[in-house]
């Protein structure tokens, strides 16, 4: 087994608490299942946020899961850049896995879609 880094991003639809675990939960969901990762093989999930979702950590939904209570997880603050996507979150996952690199499934969702269009034509790219 390898150590692979994998990526995702997606947007929320409003600053709430609600919100912010909703969608944590659905692209951490969304990038387990198309990875096919099981929680005892996941080393850390790393978060950051732009600076107007200020209403909850993604990571507090996370803890929430069950079988992904006992990994190490961590909220950051996206800096300020001008024009950058708002309302957005950001999530690596570090993962021991038998896919090669270019197997893995990079996973934006919403508004983040946009962060990566390179990986379209990798397929690596899921939809909505």
């Amino acid at each position: 087994m390898s150590l692979r880094g994998i990526r995702g991003a997606v947007t929320v639809d409003e600053n709430s608490k609600e919100k912010i675990w909703q969608t944590a939960r659905q692209l951490v969901t969304e990038i387990l299942l198309k990875n096919e990762l099981a929680a005892e093989n996941i080393g850390a999930i790393i978060f950051s946020t732009t600076e107007d979702l200020t209403a909850a950590f993604p990571s507090s939904a996370i803890r929430q899961l069950p079988e992904l209570r006992l990994v190490p997880l961590f909220d950051a603050r996206e800096p300020a850049i001008e024009n950058s996507l708002p309302l957005c979150i950001r999530v690596l996952i570090l993962a021991e896995t038998d896919k090669e690199q270019n197997k893995i499934r990079h996973v934006y969702l919403g508004g983040a879609k946009n962060l990566r269009p390179d990986l379209e034509s990798n397929a690596q790219l899921v939809p909505c």
